[in-house]
């Protein structure tokens, strides 16, 4: 058994597993940061000085890779509960890759936005195009920390760690994978209606 797995040996008080624990707190820190950053931006556009400009389309195509990310994941999960060991490390190789293109999407819209001539900082940058490029790259930086948990995952996906008794892990992750799915979505619709 890792570490990972035994964190305690005896479930506290409130039934969660300490790492579970762990996880959601994590997850309403990231939340109150980005609840933060869209009310700032709220703020900050009632102020003046505001760029409009429209969202390049291809934010819409990331939305639907990662989306579909989250189906992968949420197959792996299923996967493990029925031992298909095959089928979990097909589905989250699946969910890593799919999570690498929503990245390389995100960094050539930032070129799409460049060429745009939106930028986030310099003497030609605008408070919105700044906003835009804090709340994407904040919210890709998240992402990479999944990306990382999902790796530590399929390792041990294939040191036959992940199954119906040991989906403390693969639960997690998959927890917060959906959970920066849906995070991305409210930021995609947030813009997308703020713009």
């Amino acid at each position: 058994m890792d570490s990972y797995e035994s964190l305690s040996t005896k479930q506290p008080a409130t039934g969660i597993h300490p790492a579970r624990f762990l996880l959601m707190l994590m997850m309403v820190s990231i939340f109150m940061i980005f609840a933060a950053y869209t009310s700032a931006y709220i703020v900050r556009r009632n102020e003046g000085n505001w760029l409009e400009f429209n969202l390049p389309a291809g934010f819409l195509y990331t939305t639907v890779v990662l989306l579909l990310s989250s189906a992968t994941v949420q197959w792996a999960w299923l996967a493990a509960r029925k031992n298909d060991l095959k089928q979990v490390r097909l589905a989250l190789l699946l969910t890593l890759g799919l999570g690498l293109a929503f990245l390389v999407g995100q960094y050539l819209l930032w070129g799409q936005l460049v060429d745009q001539r939106i930028f986030f900082a310099g003497t030609d940058a605008n408070p919105s195009g700044s906003f835009l490029y804090v709340l994407t790259g904040v919210h890709g930086f998240h992402l990479i920390t999944g990306l990382i948990f999902l790796l530590i995952v399929v390792r041990k996906s294939f040191n036959y760690q992940v199954h119906s008794r040991q989906m403390l892990s693969i639960g997690n992750v998959t927890i917060y994978w959906h959970f920066l799915g849906a995070l991305w979505l409210y930021l995609y619709l947030f813009l997308l209606l703020n713009h």
